[in-house]
């Protein structure tokens, strides 16, 4: 176990107070999406669950969502994405990728770089 273990020790806690728990988490992570997140516009909603194929925003959070969203974690970008929705599947909304673009780490160049350039020159002696 890591000392960043999140049920450190409940195993010694009484079984009706480690499904409050388990509760509260689950609500805690429904709201906030458990730091994923979706933007449209200037709204964000909390993701409930996040796939390399889509997403799912629980329906009572979000409206119907449709064209172009940012992914982000926390505050970084993580990709922008073109959604489609899918049918609704009990409380939650699944959207489908149509195309998505990783976000940059760098910005752009306009030239092509050689990959054999030296990193840094050293004068003659």
């Amino acid at each position: 176990m890591s000392e960043f273990d999140t049920n450190l020790g409940e195993d010694i806690l009484p079984h009706d107070i480690r499904e409050g728990l388990a509760r509260a988490r689950a609500k805690d992570r429904k709201a906030t999406g458990g730091g994923l997140r979706v933007q449209m516009g200037e709204v964000w909603y909390p993701l409930r669950s996040y796939s390399e194929d889509g997403f799912e925003v629980a329906i009572e959070v979000a409206p119907k969502l449709r064209g172009l969203v940012e992914i982000h974690q926390g505050p970084r970008l993580l990709r922008s994405v073109l959604i489609v929705a899918m049918e609704p599947s009990g409380d939650v909304m699944r959207y489908a990728f149509k195309r998505t673009t990783a976000a940059r780490t760098s910005p752009p160049v306009d030239y092509e770089q050689a990959a054999d350039l030296p990193f840094a020159y050293l004068p003659a002696l």
